[in-house]
């Protein structure tokens, strides 16, 4: 059974994934942020540095939520980067952001689902996904997606949260996750599920090894995992 937000309706994962995200919109940079104790920033960063050698001038930020990852890859200097998600409200936020920053050239935010994107196929030289995967309502169908606009030999760099193994990290992180970041993020938030809902569809991600071969048989070669800060989080890659 899938995890979903919102567990007494009988709506699809995809809906309500974006009623979510559309709820916390207005507090989620704050939160993001806040419960990692800035941490994410790292992570975004050392993803978006293993695409340096590629120097990508077209690029895919897919889930892109208010466009952080899309931001952090304004590093690389590409001609565009095009941002989708399945929200509405996390995109006006994020539109807002690249305004201020006077990079609303450079970055270009738009409404799309990550199983069917709306582009040809060979379009992009890499693809980002920041903190997503793990909503896709069909993951597998997502992954294809993704490999079927990136160009042959392009690069997907996905960064999902995975599950800590070693003791003592891993109790810690567990209560930590299952108990008190929900109640902050529920007070600060006021969706009562959305930070619920992410330690649950952590620990029904199927990270590690099993997702390098869920890419393998999408098609990705020379698939590769990094673990970042024991086992918090996870920068996957692999090359069409």
């Amino acid at each position: 059974m899938a995890v979903v937000p919102y567990k007494e309706e009988n709506t699809s994962k995809k809906e309500q994934v974006a009623r979510m995200f559309n709820n916390i919109s207005h507090r989620y940079d704050f939160l993001n942020h806040f419960l990692s104790l800035g941490i994410d920033r790292g992570w975004r960063k050392k993803a978006i540095n293993l695409l340096r050698p590629l120097k990508p001038r077209q690029l895919l930020d897919v889930a892109t939520g208010t466009g952080d990852f899309a931001l952090q890859a304004l590093s690389l200097n590409p001609e565009k980067i095009t941002g989708v998600d399945i929200s509405e409200g996390m995109l006006q936020v994020g539109r807002k952001k690249m305004q201020d920053r006077n990079v609303a050239d450079k970055i270009v935010l738009q409404l799309a689902d990550s199983e069917n994107l709306p582009f040809e196929e060979n379009k992009f030289d890499a693809v980002t996904v920041g903190f997503g995967v793990r909503n896709f309502e069909h993951l597998e169908r997502g992954l294809e997606e993704i490999f079927r606009v990136l160009r042959p030999g392009g690069v997907a760099v996905i960064l999902e949260f995975s599950r800590p193994r070693k003791f003592p990290f891993k109790q810690g992180y567990n209560f930590y996750f299952k108990f008190i970041l929900p109640k902050i993020g529920r007070i600060v938030s006021s969706d009562k599920t959305a930070y619920t809902y992410l330690p649950e569809s952590v620990e029904a991600f199927p990270d590690g090894e099993d997702f390098l071969r869920i890419l393998r048989d999408v098609g990705f070669k020379q698939t590769q995992c990094k673990s970042l800060t024991f086992g918090i989080s996870s920068i996957y890659t692999g090359i069409k």
